[in-house]
């Protein structure tokens, strides 16, 4: 099956539970459409570059998932449907990184990578 990730902002005024949530339920959709979802992580509440709904900040979720494409398709059109999710941006790789993302990493990590170029 192809590979894709997912990163979306959640409404800011939401909980930290009620966020992680989200991730669970859009997971199940994908399960139930014949998909997984291989990692999920939750980034935290960061500054946008701009206001989006009103809001200048948001929950970030990142999600790498195996499934195919009539479950993705399902999935972003629940996203979009959603109140809570303002965003949303799905890329098709051909492999999954291994470990966390350059968001999760800590930035010894990110400079030890930096000074290797």
């Amino acid at each position: 099956m192809p590979l894709y990730e997912h990163v979306f902002i959640a409404r800011q005024d939401l909980s930290n539970a009620q966020a992680e949530g989200l991730i669970e339920h859009f997971g199940t959709v994908l399960s139930d459409n014949g998909g997984k979802i291989v990692d999920s992580e939750y980034w935290g509440v960061k500054t946008m570059a701009y206001k989006i709904n009103k809001n200048r900040k948001g929950h970030y979720s990142f999600l790498k998932t195996d499934a195919p494409a009539p479950a993705v398709q399902e999935m972003e059109r629940l996203m979009r449907l959603h109140d809570d999710v303002m965003r949303v941006m799905t890329i098709k790789v051909d492999e999954h990184e291994e470990g966390p993302s350059v968001q999760m990493q800590k930035k010894e990590d990110r400079d030890s990578r930096r000074e290797r170029r």
